[in-house]
């Protein structure tokens, strides 16, 4: 019925335009207006009363442009086109983010790509790597004295407090960043007495705020300069640092279809979000603090900057909220961590599980995706 009306109204409008100049004619509604301009006329300038002695000069608020035709010339005039704006050349791959006494490089690029330059920054600063985890984003350096390092990284230690008979060590972790292809990468130092052989362990806050602030400064210059030349790409940290070693698909007690993804909440969350934007659903809404996603089986899911033709409008095509509401498929995908690994589960709602077949269909499409 609606594509019926749809037609009955193109055909209105057709019959109802052919031949009438009040459509498109000069004078019509949707006549070209590109050449009114040329019947405006230009009025005095403001001028102030003459009892003022001093006042701010008045500049008008909407000049005439010089390239503009002059009040003689006749005829269609064809509006220019703008010019292009250019890219800005001031934004860079990586910046500075504070949050009081914390600071960290969000950088414009993905853990694979952030990785060699962070771990050549330490190198070149004459620190030894101990640890390497490209997977997971994490590296640390072994126990060294300041006189075992650069220079300009003696000072930095020094000007930091740091006893020149101490050793110390540092931990860098490289986050996928909250937008996609971006990353995230915070260090933080430990130090240990003259003599000690004890392993001090990491803490998840800043120790040394003054040497923690200095390295993450110097290594924000090191890594502009090297993205500057053209950087490389870590071909273990490639393999997604937020993509989990271990996923499997099994069933818990109650037959229930369960993904098992063998990796932290936060990483699981991050690549369980992006596997099921590839799915062919849509995504309605995330609550992150219940680690829900609510998808709609009977939706597609949406493309950026996609919007409905002039056409598909007129013959009804696009669904209205009735529709969609009318032939709704909706679920919840809940991330629930469990030891050291996160069960990913599909429910109807809070208090019902998603029949078996569904919830297989959506775990394995995730599963498929994580890969």
């Amino acid at each position: 019925m609606k594509r019926m009306a749809g037609l009955s109204a193109l055909a209105l409008i057709i019959s109802s335009t052919s031949g009438c100049g009040w459509v498109w004619g000069p004078e019509g509604y949707f006549r070209d207006r590109g050449s009114d301009y040329l019947e405006a006329q230009q009025t005095a300038p403001m001028q102030l009363p003459t009892d003022v002695s001093t006042a701010k000069r008045l500049d008008p608020l909407l000049p005439i442009p010089r390239n503009v035709a002059d009040d003689t010339v006749k005829g269609e005039y064809v509006v220019p086109r703008p010019q292009p704006l250019s890219a800005s050349a001031d934004v860079s791959a990586y910046s500075l983010q504070k949050s009081g006494d914390s600071r960290w490089i969000v950088a414009q690029n993905p853990p694979a790509e952030v990785w060699p330059v962070a771990v050549q920054f330490f190198q070149d600063n004459g620190f030894r790597l101990d640890e390497q985890r490209p997977q997971t984003g994490e590296f640390t350096t072994t126990w060294q004295h300041s006189d075992e390092l650069s220079a300009a990284m003696a000072k930095r230690l020094s000007a930091a407090g740091i006893s020149a008979d101490n050793e110390v060590r540092a931990r860098v972790r490289i986050e996928p960043g909250v937008q996609r292809n971006t990353s995230e990468v915070y260090v933080v130092t430990a130090e240990r007495p003259a003599g000690s052989t004890s392993d001090v362990a990491f803490t998840n806050r800043s120790v040394n705020t003054g040497l923690d602030a200095a390295l993450v400064d110097d290594m924000l210059a090191s890594m502009s300069r090297i993205s500057e030349k053209g950087g490389s790409v870590s071909m273990l940290a490639s393999r997604d640092s937020d993509t989990p070693n271990r996923v499997s698909l099994s069933e818990d007690g109650s037959g229930n279809p369960v993904l098992n993804v063998g990796t932290d909440l936060d990483r699981a969350w991050s690549s369980v979000g992006r596997a099921l934007e590839q799915g062919e659903w849509r995504v309605e809404d995330i609550n992150r603090s219940l680690g829900l996603y609510y998808i709609n089986l009977a939706e597609k899911a949406e493309k950026k900057d996609e919007k409905p033709g002039f056409f598909s409008s007129l013959f009804g095509s696009a669904p209205n909220k009735e529709e969609i509401e009318a032939r709704a498929e909706r679920y919840q995908v809940r991330l629930s961590k469990v030891g050291d690994s996160v069960q990913v589960t599909v429910e109807k709602n809070i208090n019902t599980v998603a029949p078996a077949d569904v919830a297989r269909k959506v775990l394995s499409v995730i599963q498929d995706n994580l890969g």
